[in-house]
């Protein structure tokens, strides 16, 4: 059921992309939107892991380095039955994770420094199992593209935005009386284009959160050290700023990193920790009364 959300969203978002091309340029605009989005949509699949880690300022470590990290990830590599990713130690000292790549077989999960210093091993092998289910369930990728075409939308919007001030909306009216339509197209693209374009990438990744959070306790059999790993990392970020992350890559970590900046919850890359906290805590209830 989430993959055909997912699959939906993408969907709209497209074709909210492409309608906003028409509503700029015509039909060259709505061929061109269409193009625009193939290519960046490319341009994610094969290079946004690297914009990711090289934003977080992350070096690749190794066993002799990390032991701990690999070690949990070889453990959880064999139970999610996936490749093991590459591993990634950020110097970022606000305690935060997160995983990219374009598939279980070209994936990385990247650590901050911060985080390694707060969690035990139990909390944070909650966390890498967290991780690796965005790992198997290609939710980096998915996030990624909705990233790239949300942006294309609000491109679109500012071109609209543009070609209202010098008339482009309403250059029609002469030709076939249209011009007052295309005028309200053009400020309804302006206004609710943006707005619609981030409320569905927010749903899609407010969704994979919880998701993710499920299946990473339920494969390490231990939902009570996520939710203390969570509780840790909520209060933490909201001492300890993020000097690394960048709002493009905000959704990808498993707390927002940019908490203590946002507005309003609306408009999270996350769900409420509470929230999450609340459904791992009943998961953990079920799993009592089952043993």
């Amino acid at each position: 059921m989430n993959q055909l959300k997912t699959a939906f969203w993408l969907v709209a978002l497209t074709v909210l992309l492409v309608l906003g091309g028409r509503l700029v340029a015509g039909d060259i605009g709505m061929y061109s939107a269409l193009a625009f989005a193939v290519l960046m949509n490319g341009a994610a699949y094969w290079f946004s892991d690297r914009i990711a880690l090289a934003a977080a300022q992350a070096q690749e470590v190794g066993p002799a380095e990390a032991p701990m990290l690999h070690r949990l990830a070889d453990r959880l590599a064999l139970q999610y039955h996936v490749p093991k990713p590459r591993v990634y130690v950020s110097p970022d000292p606000s305690p935060n994770a997160f995983a990219t790549g374009r598939g279980p077989s070209h994936a990385a999960i990247c650590v901050n420094e911060g985080l390694l210093r707060i969690l035990d091993e139990e909390e944070l092998y909650g966390v890498l199992a967290h991780e690796f289910a965005h790992v198997r369930n290609r939710d980096i990728l998915i996030s990624s593209v909705v990233a790239v075409l949300a942006g294309a939308i609000t491109l679109i919007a500012n071109m609209a935005q543009w070609a209202l001030m010098f008339g482009g909306f309403g250059g029609r009216d002469e030709r076939d009386g249209q011009g007052a339509g295309g005028l309200i197209a053009g400020l309804l693209m302006i206004i609710l284009g943006p707005i619609a374009a981030t409320l569905i990438q927010l749903a899609v990744s407010r969704s994979r959160e919880f998701e993710a959070d499920h299946t990473g306790a339920e494969v390490s059999g231990d939902p009570m050290a996520l939710a203390s790993a969570l509780r840790k990392l909520e209060r933490a970020t909201q001492v300890i700023p993020a000097q690394t992350a960048q709002p493009a890559f905000a959704h990808l970590y498993i707390v927002n990193p940019l908490g203590g900046r946002t507005l309003s919850g609306l408009f999270s890359t996350h769900p409420p920790v509470e929230e999450r906290i609340r459904r791992l805590e009943a998961m953990a209830g079920g799993m009592r009364a089952y043993s």
